[in-house]
């Protein structure tokens, strides 16, 4: 089973490091990280560089696809090589998944028009604008395709493709493998959780910023 995570510069690490710690774990999961070329890679925060073996053209039809979301991802939807590939890539794919704004990188590329979707919180109104049926909820599936929220939801939607593959068994090993047991210290990881002054921190973050999309983080 061939797995590729398409990345891009000034991605978001754990949108694509979490789904690969999940996903690599699968019997039989031949799992590439692929890049526009072969070379050196920056997250987004420029701190991180992931060096990348392997270029689009080495893996045109992989069973799985998985598009991590970042500030780059608006230039990737402002005409790139990727979008090609994810179009072509799709036709064949058995599943094609994004994690944050990812998604609005399938939605520029055509996969998404009409079907439920989600993202960061942040990027819901802008993955609307460009035709899906925007979704608060963590995981989304919508037949082969499934998207899910904000950057740490990445690990429940490996889990939940994971299982989805491989059954329940797997999927828990998988979790118990990887010691998945959240109990963060606070309980603001949605805005409908976090108090209002948090949700008005980003929001005012957002909208100060250049280009409004990039204040997202995933």
């Amino acid at each position: 089973m061939d797995i590729a995570i398409v990345l891009y510069d000034r991605f978001t690490a754990l949108d694509a490091i979490g789904p690969y710690e999940v996903l690599s774990r699968l019997p039989g999961a031949n799992l590439r990280f692929l890049a526009d070329e072969p070379g050196p890679v920056k997250t987004d925060n420029g701190i991180l560089t992931v060096q990348v073996e392997h270029g689009l053209g080495e893996l045109e039809h992989p069973d799985v696809i998985v598009v991590p979301g970042g500030p780059g991802e608006v230039a990737v939807r402002a005409g790139s090589r990727v979008l090609d590939w994810l179009r072509a890539a799709h036709q064949t794919s058995t599943w094609t998944t994004s994690v944050c704004t990812g998604s609005l990188i399938l939605a520029a590329a055509g996969l998404l028009e009409g079907k439920r979707a989600t993202s960061h919180w942040l990027a819901l109104e802008r993955l609307g604008e460009l035709g899906a049926i925007p979704s608060e909820e963590r995981v989304v599936y919508d037949g082969k395709i499934v998207t899910a929220a904000g950057v740490s939801a990445g690990i429940d939607m490996g889990l939940a493709l994971a299982a989805t593959i491989a059954g329940d068994t797997v999927a828990q090993a998988i979790q118990l493998g990887i010691e998945y047991d959240p109990q963060p210290p606070f309980d603001s990881g949605s805005p409908g959780k976090a108090p209002a002054e948090v949700v008005e921190l980003l929001r005012g973050r957002s909208r100060h910023q250049a280009e409004p999309e990039e204040a997202v983080a995933g």
